[in-house]
């Protein structure tokens, strides 16, 4: 039996600090997110899929199924 995902997910932006819990889309990966604290534009790290496998308490739904560090091509 396979465990159904965590979708919610703090973001937390690496310019001020400011943290806020979002729901991660489960049929695309985020490579943008702007940051209410501060207006940043957060972007994946290198090596990471998305925003929330960067600067999220929780990776993504795709690499959470997947086991692996990253799941979009």
């Amino acid at each position: 039996m396979i465990a159904e995902p965590q979708l919610a997910s703090t973001l937390t932006c690496p310019a001020c600090g400011h943290s806020k819990g979002e729901t991660m889309p489960t049929d695309a990966c985020q490579w943008f997110y702007d940051c209410e604290g501060c207006g940043a534009v957060l972007k994946p790290k290198p090596g990471d899929c998305c925003v929330y496998c960067s600067y999220g308490t929780v990776p993504c739904p795709p690499v959470q199924a997947s086991g692996f560090n990253s799941c979009c091509g």
